[in-house]
């Protein structure tokens, strides 16, 4: 057998393919089982095919549904209907103001707002605060009530530093119209509102100063729970607790201390000094004798103290008591916590505010010339009758 023959009898027994052994039936089994596997093949290419294109067909589709979301977002037409109060913190964004309307159902898309707001030249003076919104506006529609001073609720109050809790409750209560005994019942609730753990459940002190924007639909517990939220806040950007650990004192301890300086510091320059005089005097075990904490126990204002006022058994009066009252006296600010935590060094024992008109407080370091001080303060009295 040569090479041509193994080609032409491949299994060199000299007999027929197995195919052509098989029977005329057999052979057309066989050839329709071929047939079909070969329609069952281009049926798969053909459902892949389609499968391909409703694939990249379906994604062009959502990909153009979705950069046309982004470039033409959404937005509701018209002036919108109802009333809703929507508010706008200091510093916020186009974003940020987008989200607030979005949220409070005012505008479609907070997307819309935003290309609204790039738009628009006065959207940088869109001022902080409450303002009253209608829902499903159109986000032009929108921008044009925040640009809208009538809009805006009328309902922004500064604290001053130092206010004692009741007067706080009168100022708001005067904003507000809110009874003050509102006021007085959530400051009890104290559960409610936040307090640190060092405030042992007493506001006072803990009513932080400043400026606030109200809610205007806010109860007497919401706003005081704001503010005491605000404390906390500035205690933690402080690191209030921490610092204080570094200082061997109570958190709560430094409020108390602070309120104190706030109190009797007239100039911002003079609190770290009044802080040193609270210290020195401690250390040397002596009264601190603060006309202050006695007025503050008394419940009045007044910068005369009478002889019979410092007999008022109490525990806020630092002329019977040594050491520091049992609690805050008022609601310091950020510099009197700062001074109450790193006070000026110095001899000091004694100071006086001669000329509280002009906020003039004079150090002393022996009781001398604390004489003399209480002299000129007298005479200041003397020239201002009534105070």
């Amino acid at each position: 057998m040569n090479d041509l023959d193994l080609f032409s009898d491949p299994y060199g027994d000299g007999r027929p393919p197995p195919e052509e052994r098989l029977s005329r039936r057999d052979q057309r089994r066989v050839r329709k089982r071929q047939k079909r596997r070969r329609r069952n093949g281009r049926a798969a290419v053909l459902f892949s095919l389609a499968f391909l294109v409703a694939v990249f067909g379906t994604s062009g589709v959502l990909g153009y549904a979705w950069l046309d979301n982004k470039w033409n977002p959404p937005d509701y037409k018209g002036q919108g209907t109802g009333s809703v109060t929507v508010q706008i913190k200091d510093g916020a964004s186009g974003v940020v103001i987008g989200k607030a309307l979005e949220e409070h159902e005012v505008v479609k898309n907070h997307r819309a707002f935003v290309k609204v707001f790039k738009a628009e030249a006065r959207a940088s003076s869109i001022q902080p605060g409450f303002y009253q919104m209608r829902k499903k506006m159109s986000s032009a529609a929108a921008m044009a009530l925040l640009l809208d001073p009538k809009s805006r609720a009328d309902n922004q109050i500064t604290i001053p530093e130092g206010r004692r809790a009741v007067e706080v409750y009168e100022l708001l209560s005067k904003k507000t119209g809110i009874p003050m005994r509102e006021f007085q019942a959530a400051a009890k609730n104290t559960r409610d509102l936040g307090l640190p753990p060092y405030a042992k459940g007493r506001v006072e002190g803990y009513l932080y100063p400043g400026r606030y924007d109200l809610d205007p639909n806010g109860s007497a517990g919401q706003i005081l729970k704001q503010m005491v939220t605000r404390f906390n806040e500035e205690a933690e950007k402080e690191d209030l607790v921490a610092r204080a650990r570094q200082a061997r004192l109570n958190p709560g301890t430094v409020i108390t201390l602070a309120s104190l300086i706030q109190a009797e510091g007239a100039r911002p320059g003079d609190l770290p000094k009044v802080s040193r005089v609270i210290y020195n005097r401690v250390e040397k075990d002596m009264p601190l004798q603060f006309d202050s904490t006695v007025v503050y126990a008394l419940g009045k204002r007044t910068l005369t103290v009478t002889n019979q006022d410092l007999q008022y058994d109490s525990p806020y009066n630092t002329y019977k008591y040594k050491g520091l009252p049992p609690g805050p006296i008022g609601n310091p600010g950020n510099a009197a916590i700062e001074a109450a935590l790193k006070p000026e060094k110095g001899p000091w024992l004694f100071f006086v505010t001669t000329d509280p008109d002009r906020g003039i407080t004079k150090f002393a370091s022996t009781y001398e010339k604390q004489l003399e001080l209480e002299k000129e303060f007298r005479a200041w009295q003397r020239a201002n009758p009534g105070n």
